[in-house]
């Protein structure tokens, strides 16, 4: 993506979370460990799911891309603060910058499409078994992951064309860890207004849309099973109430940086450590522990690996 001709800046300085060196030490290790943890446990997911053929169901299908987009969302922002945190200068080139912000729209906005097509293949696995399996065929599936992407590849395209639009030519300082949109928009030498309420729209509604979508589906899932429920049921449920509980971490940080009026708050970057690191990590802990056919693949993954 080329600069804007009209674009005096050539790179960004990101202040972080903190411009104390003992809480940069800190906020280092920790985010170490868990960008370790996103990493480990998702790819542990991945490789267990496509290795054993008892995981061959559409929940498993879209789990193993779930995995695959935290991974992805989480290395957009993770390593580049990592390095900054050791970092006296931290400074990101106009062109890497713009490239994150692309990134990070793209992966976690089809993330957002993918969690609502998790939340329906729930909806129809416990209201409509009989018919489950040529809703949620093999060729549906695909179609519904390609989906998700296309549409965050959509959504994150015109993010990025409104941003290069604007010309940069005064200050060049980030209060954050990462580009996004409404932190670097802000910087440009333009009257932003109209700009700022498009992108609010774009990126909230989705939000939002998505959040919406998801409380539908698990909504309707309770009326459907309202007076007759088995215990199979019951452990369902408990299932997709801890899934609802870490969507919620995920879309309402995203719904009150994305969904609100042309203004910043001191505290959002802290409030951007919820959606970009917190709700990745805790993924992999809520759909194997919760999950014991994932488990008893994991172990029979582990002595299979211990035999050799």
């Amino acid at each position: 993506m080329a600069q804007s001709n009209f674009s005096q800046v050539t790179e960004f300085i990101l202040l972080g979370l903190s411009d104390t060196r003992e809480l940069q030490v800190a906020f280092f290790t920790i985010f170490f460990l868990a960008y370790t943890m996103v990493l480990l446990g998702n790819l542990l997911i991945i490789v267990t799911v496509r290795t054993d053929p008892k995981l061959s169901s559409p929940m498993y299908f879209l789990l193993c891309n779930l995995s695959f987009l935290d991974i992805c969302y989480t290395s957009v922002t993770i390593p580049r603060m990592l390095v900054d945190l050791l970092s006296r200068r931290k400074a990101i080139v106009f062109e890497g910058c713009i490239a994150q912000l692309f990134f990070l729209h793209f992966v976690g906005s089809s993330e957002m499409f993918l969690l609502a097509v998790m939340a329906y293949d729930r909806y129809t696995a416990i209201c409509k078994p009989l018919h489950y399996t040529a809703i949620m065929s093999r060729w549906a599936c695909w179609l519904l992951v390609c989906s998700c992407w296309a549409g965050g590849f959509l959504h994150s395209i015109t993010q990025t064309w409104l941003t290069i639009q604007l010309p940069f030519c005064g200050p060049n300082t980030i209060d954050s860890y990462f580009c996004d949109v409404q932190p670097v928009i802000r910087l440009a030498c333009a009257d932003i207004y109209l700009t700022q309420w498009l992108m609010a729209s774009n990126s909230g509604l989705i939000s939002l849309g998505c959040f919406l979508l998801l409380l539908t589906s698990y909504t309707l899932l309770l009326l459907s099973l309202r007076g007759r429920l088995t215990q199979g049921h019951c452990k369902a449920l408990s299932t997709c109430a801890s899934h609802l509980l870490v969507v919620t971490l995920f879309f309402l940080p995203c719904i009150f940086i994305y969904l609100r009026p042309p203004c910043t708050f001191p505290f959002d970057k802290y409030v951007c450590v919820i959606y970009t690191i917190l709700s990745p990590l805790m993924n992999p802990l809520i759909y194997t522990l919760r999950n014991n056919e994932v488990k008893e693949s994991m172990q029979r993954l582990w002595k299979c690996c211990s035999i050799f």
